[in-house]
């Protein structure tokens, strides 16, 4: 759904925060490499260590930062470090229209790179389900060509790298229609009156062009996520995605990561427990030095 490459790194457009330390709580809009405003939240949250992460949390695809279940994992993750909360492009009321995982690293650049401007000197990227992919290719690219080929550098963008990455619920593949779940959401995607539903009964608005080129798939960008510690988190009762997907990650990932299949656990932030969130958490501070 691009009309170019989503690997280059965006850099927001609005720096606050200081040395000396940062406001309890800020809302305002970001702005990505390629124009779009984002809808954002800073929270300072209550650790008070200096060693206290950030954490930039990466929601589904229908979701915002206003959902109840975004909401839940920022106040879980809020008791170990700051937490940073935004809309992706066609959700909320951030501006342009959702490319389900694509440009969406554009957007989470800029939440990591705003998490910087507070001061904050580790950030821990957490995504679910779409989100999941997209923290999975963002740290992907970090350092790397605009087609994620490690042969074409670009600059460092330290503002926009993370410290370690947490992908819960996320597909291995893309186009993947092996359950009802994911053959309505393709229906959603692909046609005008899916994504006209989507936009009035779902909040979520969808660009109609299909990807030009194809991004990195979930599975080829995990190898490249190294040295950067990698959680793959998933539930065994997962609706969209069997064990499969996760399985495969986590083979691909090789032995930098680490994967926790859920028993019990459906998808995404909606079935995340409090204790999964509260174990997600420790794992990060943990792994994030």
């Amino acid at each position: 759904m691009s009309t170019g490459s989503a690997g280059h790194v965006a850099r927001s457009a609005i720096v606050p925060g200081s040395e000396t330390g940062a406001p309890g709580r800020v809302r305002t809009f970001l702005r990505t490499a390629d124009g779009v405003a984002i809808d954002a939240v800073y929270e300072r949250g209550v650790a008070v260590y200096e060693t206290a992460p950030v954490f930039v949390i990466a929601h589904g695809f229908t979701g915002d930062l206003d959902r109840p279940h975004v909401r839940r994992a920022a106040r879980a993750f809020a008791r170990y470090g700051a937490v940073v909360t935004f809309s992706f492009r066609g959700h909320g009321a951030s501006g342009g229209r959702s490319t389900v995982g694509d440009r969406e690293v554009l957007d989470l650049a800029a939440a990591v790179a705003w998490a910087r401007g507070f001061g904050h000197a580790r950030v821990v990227t957490a995504g679910f389900s779409m989100g999941g992919s997209v923290v999975l290719r963002h740290a992907a690219l970090q350092g790397r060509g605009p087609d994620g080929d490690a042969g074409r550098p670009e600059e460092p963008g330290g503002r926009e790298r993370t410290d370690a990455v947490v992908s819960v619920s996320a597909p291995a593949r893309w186009y993947y229609r092996g359950t009802a779940p994911m053959r309505r959401l393709h229906w959603l995607v692909m046609r005008p009156e899916g994504r006209l539903l989507s936009r009035y009964g779902l909040r979520t608005r969808i660009h109609h062009r299909d990807w030009d080129p194809v991004p990195l798939s979930p599975v080829e960008a995990v190898p490249r996520i190294a040295p950067a510690p990698l959680l793959i988190v998933h539930g065994d009762r997962d609706g969209y995605f069997p064990l499969d997907h996760p399985r495969m990650l986590a083979a691909a990932a090789g032995d930098h990561a680490e994967l926790w299949i859920e028993a019990g656990m459906g998808h995404a932030e909606n079935a995340a427990p409090d204790e999964l969130l509260d174990r997600i958490a420790r794992w990060a501070v943990a792994q994030a030095g």
